[in-house]
């Protein structure tokens, strides 16, 4: 595949208009999503964060699980049982390839730090970016994502599609596009503090992710979730240019910019000439709420399909379904 240049089309899309107002208001205005109450947010993290008891053989509960799970398939169908109508679909049309990384390439652990992906699921994107337009979009930054999946030809998006860059050609650099650079000093200044305030807490990391920043809670005390919340909560009323969203066991400290991975997939599909084309078919596969953004844009007329790597039923704007990285790694083989 001959890498295609990054284009900047940050006008159409919106970028720079939608930066919220830089007051104080904007922490604590009901009108402004941006920073609920410390209990609040204790409810959202357990609510993205269920423990799972391990189910005995005879367990009652381990066959309504399974029974909820085969309704589920019902509204969000495997991809691999669907895959000849998928392709039927993609008959006649170029396809681009968008795949999250953790949890999607790899497998969720308790250190981030260790989130390899298999040599076989590299081989796997290695052949499908071979004949498909392939980007990775992680909320990672992106030189560590780069680092974890190591293959040259793809596109990577790190900071939740804020720092873009597209492969270079045969000894050229890649094309950069960073719609959030202006917030890097920002971001460094909280990092530092969080770290610092988050050191005697067993099992807090702290990750910078170069344009956002992760707080991972997976591996704290769940006594102890309501006390991270608050730290971060009270560090941002600093900061109200900067916003607190959350993830699988991850709170994430975000710029207010109205830029998120729906945004970088049309980003993207502009870039490589593919938006607004009836013959194109974006397939976008995540297991994060943060992929919820690029399912709806692909839903509502980005001209492509979701797949929710989930093995328990959760609402999404996805059409299709995939359990676990395995299933993911087996759908590239098809494709």
């Amino acid at each position: 595949m001959d890498p295609t240049p990054i284009n900047k089309p940050i006008s159409r899309l919106g970028l720079y208009d939608a930066l919220l107002p830089c007051s104080s208001e904007a922490v604590f205005s009901p009108r402004v999503f941006l920073m609920p109450a410390v209990h609040n947010w204790l409810d959202s993290m357990k609510s993205s964060s269920p423990t799972h008891r391990k189910l005995a053989k005879d367990d009652t509960s381990a066959t309504d699980v399974a029974v909820g799970y085969c309704n589920w398939l019902l509204k969000y169908p495997s991809a691999l049982a669907s895959f000849d109508h998928i392709m039927n679909n993609a008959k006649g049309k170029r396809i681009a390839l968008f795949l999250d990384y953790d949890g999607t390439l790899s497998p969720i652990v308790d250190n981030p730090d260790l989130a390899f992906m298999s040599h076989d699921m590299r081989d796997a994107v290695k052949n499908v970016a071979k004949h498909i337009p392939t980007a990775v979009i992680s909320g990672r930054s992106r030189d560590k994502v780069h680092e974890f999946v190591g293959l040259e030809e793809l596109y990577y998006a790190g900071s939740h599609g804020m720092d873009i860059m597209c492969p270079g050609k045969e000894g050229e650099e890649g094309n950069l596009f960073q719609p959030a650079s202006e917030f890097l000093p920002m971001i460094d200044e909280v990092f530092t503090s969080l770290v610092e305030i988050t050191k005697d807490i067993k099992g807090a990391k702290v990750e910078n992710n170069k344009f956002c920043i992760s707080v991972h809670y997976r591996n704290v005390d769940e006594k102890s979730w309501q006390t991270i919340a608050q730290y971060v909560q009270n560090i941002l009323k600093q900061y109200p240019r900067l916003r607190l969203t959350h993830g699988r066991k991850v709170l994430e400290v975000r710029p207010v910019l109205k830029w998120d991975k729906g945004k970088a997939v049309e980003f993207l599909l502009e870039s490589l000439g593919l938006s607004n084309c009836e013959d194109v078919l974006a397939i976008y596969i995540g297991d994060d709420r943060t992929d919820e953004d690029a399912f709806k844009f692909l839903r509502e007329g980005g001209g492509g399909i979701g797949i929710l790597v989930s093995s328990s039923p959760k609402e999404s704007s996805a059409f299709y379904s995939l359990r676990d990285p395995s299933e993911v790694m087996e759908f590239l083989k098809l494709l």
